[in-house]
């Protein structure tokens, strides 16, 4: 079964997504409603980043794999797949809003590395457009080694610029 398949049997059966991804923000909802105050003490705090987890990572590919097919597939936004590609997004925000308005982001334990994680895919996703667009593999030749350790270079002082623009750990 190729990634493919998978999205079109998830597009034809779509009952399971879209359950999962309306429960997520209502238990972040009821969640907020029965922690209250406290919702940034253990063991709340660790129910809200697993909830922030389990809508960010699927919300976070889906964000990925709609730039990738609109970047490089060029795909038209008319073909976009309801349950695969735009409900993970909107669940996604629509959890990460609700759990932002209850509790501070920053008492969320692995929430900086999930924004890290975010940071750092955008950036191989941009660079990869770059490199595309430019044609810099078609005109260059060099060994294959060379250009990872470039890549590597790149995500470095993106890095750098990440953390010295925000002040924190990328």
């Amino acid at each position: 079964m190729t990634l493919n398949d998978l999205l079109v049997y998830v597009g034809n059966h779509p009952e399971a997504v879209v359950l999962y991804f309306a429960i997520l923000p209502i238990a972040a909802l009821l969640l907020a409603w029965i922690a209250g105050a406290e919702g940034r003490n253990a063991p709340w705090n660790l129910i809200y980043s697993s909830i922030i987890y389990l809508s960010a990572v699927p919300g976070i590919f889906a964000l990925s794999l709609n730039v990738y097919l609109f970047l490089f597939e060029r795909g038209s936004i008319m073909n976009t797949d309801i349950y695969t590609q735009v409900l993970p997004i909107v669940s996604m925000i629509l959890t990460l809003n609700i759990v932002r308005r209850n509790v501070d982001l920053n008492y969320i334990p692995g929430f900086e590395k999930l924004s890290g994680l975010l940071v750092l895919i955008a950036a191989t996703i941009g660079l990869m457009w770059l490199v595309d667009r430019t044609r810099i593999f078609a005109i260059i030749s060099m060994p294959f080694s060379a250009v990872i350790l470039i890549f590597v270079a790149l995500m470095l002082a993106l890095r750098f610029g990440y953390r010295q623009t925000f002040g924190r750990k990328a």
